[in-house]
């Protein structure tokens, strides 16, 4: 045989192992957060697994179940009744929570239900409801003008531009939300059309020791007694169009809403999740992955665990802090912990090792037919050669970042930026600083006053500034901190007058050069900051539009590869809808054997009455009673709180509903497990579980423990106790 065939007959037996083995993996492992459009690939696989329905639904937006599915802008959630009542978790609604709380009046811990629908409170600034109408093909659009001659910074602003030019054209339409995502490294675009509510309302929350129970001890853990869920309420004017919060707004009209499921699911039950997650990191390269767990992860998470013991030192003895300071802690906690699953799960799996290879199948593919070389070879070269560069740069940008940390900072840079991009036309200016982004502008500066005190930022912000002095002094902003030295840190918390909400809010729309003639401490820093921002920002721009040029070529390669075995393949999460499904089942390893559901008991058998394990007395008496009514699993003999699942699911899937085969509410997304972070990564099989609240223990807690009998009538639920 000669060396060509040779070639052919070995990549010929590589792809059909690599592809018996993906037959194996897939049906074992549930993987992909498939597109809505993708269902007509794997909707026999679903069909197979349990769904009931016609997966031709599942590619409608404008028919249940997933016109009910919503954005929240973070998290999932869906309309579970005709009055726009919205389920999403309990953390999901902690900001809001929070923000209607104070000493004296503390929702965060126990909890608060609306009796009517007048007593229901306005959610924190920025809250926003989006409801999904189109997703559509742009990629011509966006890649309109782009060619291989444009260097890194003007291939950057070409496809900026396109994508401001095709939002702009969408939201023509009124009261509607657009985004472009960008898939497949670049390769191809879509535009998502949504309906945005700007009165969301809080409905209802059950108290932290239900929503929270077990708190971070718990947290990426099983067995877990958790009960995260929470109510919104989407509210329109009178006339069906979106408008802020007004007493005289009314409840919205979804087209569709969830129906309960009165039996709740069994193990070995299909289920399916249909959300918006974030962001997966499947198809990065090798070299990525070297750098995100070699230097990367482990610095950011020990940036986050000093920050975490910051903000206790900080606030300790002081519930008003404590109040003010508790989401940003949390997400810091719960970030922090990720990371940890996320280091332990590369070594555990061998990911430098398993990417690698699968990386040198790719290339080799690639080398083995000239063609091919011709196509993506120098991408690749490409991609290598940006990824270093990026990482480099990624490190500095962490401790950079840190002045963030300082919030009336933060707010002056965004204003002294919006007044200098205001000095052009509006579709010319940086995305986030256009005219459709002044709503969400003096949502994010008003959101401040509820969770922030001059003294806790100060000792935040000075354990910022020795993290950030740690850089080479060529990487850190010479006439910032000259600007600092001159002012001093007690002249900069004493002088301000940007704490003020309306203060700060009377900045927006002012010139550049009032600005630069201000006397205000934070402004001068903001002011001092913004050269070096634009400098190091055209930088960054240049590098991306570099990046996506051989990311976009490299992953079309990828691509065709893995439909040359037989490997269907998803985009990663890029915070647009997706569905994945799986199955309720439980997990077992070498002397540890998770059972598929936890129980009332379990949760009581972890109470302490102390801390993060305090549940309410009123759910610890029903426990003890066995007062559980009709929400007893019938296969369990008892209630139900959480249950496994091997659904394929990633941050920003939060509150994403859990459906049955028919396409019913079951429960609700909320987390997954140590073990399983590094899915986002590279999908395991054996590790990867997703942990569900059980929608028989929301109702349970909302009849037996918190009396929102209301609710349930309003969800088409007979409560079983009067309320």
């Amino acid at each position: 045989m000669n060396s060509k065939m040779n070639s052919n007959l070995k990549c010929l037996a590589q792809a059909t192992a690599i592809a018996l083995l993906w037959t194996v993996t897939a049906t074992s492992a549930h993987e992909g957060m498939w597109m809505p459009g993708q269902t007509a690939e794997v909707g026999a696989a679903m069909r197979a697994d349990g769904l009931q329905i016609d997966p031709a639904r599942l590619r409608r937006l404008d028919a249940d179940p997933l016109n009910a599915i919503v954005s929240l802008g973070g998290c999932s959630a869906s309309f579970v009744s005709p009055q726009g009542l919205v389920a999403t978790n309990h953390h999901c609604v902690f900001g809001s929570i929070q923000y209607n709380s104070k000493e004296g009046q503390d929702y965060l811990t126990n909890g608060f239900l609306a009796k009517s629908l007048g007593e229901e409170l306005p959610a924190a600034p920025g809250s926003r409801i989006y409801v999904i109408e189109d997703m559509r093909d742009v990629t011509a659009g966006m890649l309109k003008g782009v060619s291989d001659k444009l260097n890194g910074l003007a291939r950057y602003e070409r496809l900026d531009a396109n994508r401001k030019a095709l939002i702009a054209a969408c939201e023509g339409q009124p009261n509607r939300r657009c985004d472009v995502g960008a898939y497949y490294g670049g390769a191809s675009y879509y535009l998502q059309q949504k309906l945005e509510i700007q009165d969301v309302r809080l409905v209802y929350a059950p108290a932290l020791g239900i929503g929270n129970f077990g708190g971070e001890t718990d947290n990426w853990t099983w067995p877990r007694h958790t009960g995260d869920f929470g109510f919104y309420r989407a509210y329109v004017a009178p006339d069906g169009s979106s408008r802020p919060y007004a007493r005289d707004n009314v409840p919205y009209r979804p087209k569709s809403w969830l129906r309960i499921a009165p039996e709740g699911v069994q193990e070995g039950d299909f289920v399916m999740v249909a959300g918006f997650p974030a962001t997966t990191n499947r198809l990065r390269t090798a070299g990525e992955v070297r750098f995100n767990f070699g230097p990367f992860e482990p610095l950011l998470q020990h940036l986050l665990s000093d920050y975490a013991a910051q903000i206790k030192q900080a606030t300790a003895g002081n519930r008003d802090a404590q109040i003010r300071y508790a989401p940003i802690l949390r997400g810091v906690e719960n970030y922090e912990k990720k990371l940890g699953g996320d280091l332990a799960g590369a070594d555990a799996i061998g990911l430098n090792a398993r990417k690698a290879n699968e990386e040198k199948a790719y290339r080799d593919w690639v080398d083995d037919d000239p063609a091919r070389q011709a196509r993506y070879g120098a991408a690749i070269r490409e991609l290598d050669a940006m990824v270093a560069e990026n990482s480099r740069a990624s490190l500095e940008g962490l401790r950079q970042a840190l002045l963030g940390r300082a919030q009336i900072l933060s707010s002056a840079r965004t204003l002294f930026r919006w007044a200098k991009e205001h000095e052009k036309p509006d579709e010319d200016r940086e995305s986030g600083f256009q005219d459709r982004d002044r709503n969400g502008t003096v949502d994010q500066l008003r959101q401040i006053e509820r969770g922030y005190l001059p003294d806790i930022d100060r000792k935040l912000f000075e354990a910022a500034l020795d993290e950030y002095r740690r850089l080479d002094a060529k990487d850190r902003d010479t006439a910032f901190e000259t600007a600092l030295d001159q002012i001093g840190l007690d002249r900069l918390y004493a002088d301000t007058k940007l704490a003020d909400t309306a203060t700060r809010l009377g900045w927006l729309g002012k010139p550049a050069t009032a600005f630069e003639a201000s006397d205000d401490p934070f402004i001068k820093l903001a002011v001092a900051l913004y050269p070096g921002d634009i400098a190091a920002e055209g930088v960054k721009k240049d590098r991306a539009g570099r990046t996506q040029a051989a990311r976009a070529t490299y992953v079309q390669g990828l691509r065709a590869y893995r439909q040359a075995i037989g490997r269907p393949v998803y985009p990663d999460a890029n915070g647009s809808l997706r569905i994945t499904w799986g199955k309720v089942t439980g997990r077992t390893r070498d002397g540890q054997i998770w059972t598929p559901f936890t129980t009332a008991e379990g949760l009581l058998a972890k109470h302490t009455g102390k801390g993060e394990f305090d549940a309410p007395d009123a759910a610890v008496a029903a426990i003890r009673a066995k007062d559980y009514g009709p929400y007893v699993a019938p296969a369990l003999g008892t209630l139900p709180v959480d249950f496994l699942s091997t659904v394929d699911i990633t941050n920003g899937n939060s509150g994403s509903a859990t459906l049955n085969g028919r396409g019913e509410f079951v429960g609700l997304a909320f987390d997954g497990t140590l073990e399983g972070v590094i899915s986002d990564w590279a999908p395991d099989a054996d590790r990867n579980r997703s942990i569900h609240v059980d929608s028989r223990f929301m109702l349970w807690t909302m009849d037996k423990i918190d009396g929102a009998g209301r609710l349930l009538k309003e969800m088409g639920v007979r409560p079983a106790s009067r309320s």
